[in-house]
């Protein structure tokens, strides 16, 4: 069965909101919120990929702790930079 854009919008919000780290679901919930809805198909598709990488190299990535595969790079700025911008503090 299709998965319809309204169900992949919420399956990917809510795996950006429920990581297995409290930090991710700071970073991550807030982004999808703001940022999900007026994506262009092919960038849902990399989020969604995204989603299925390791939160620890996630976080290391977005607080610039290490650098991020190339294909994810621009996607991982993005992040950060809204991060920064809405003042996420994974240290509560």
């Amino acid at each position: 069965m299709k998965e319809d854009a309204n169900a992949r919008l919420k399956r990917l919000t809510m795996r950006s909101w429920r990581r297995g780290m409290k930090e991710m679901d700071l970073i991550l919930g807030p982004y999808a919120d703001a940022r999900l809805a007026d994506m262009p198909i092919a960038d849902l598709a990399h989020y969604d990929s995204l989603l299925s990488e390791n939160d620890q190299d996630l976080y290391s990535w977005i607080t610039g702790a290490a650098l991020p595969p190339e294909h994810f790079s621009a996607l991982i700025a993005e992040i950060a930079a809204f991060a920064r911008a809405h003042k996420v503090s994974a240290a509560g």
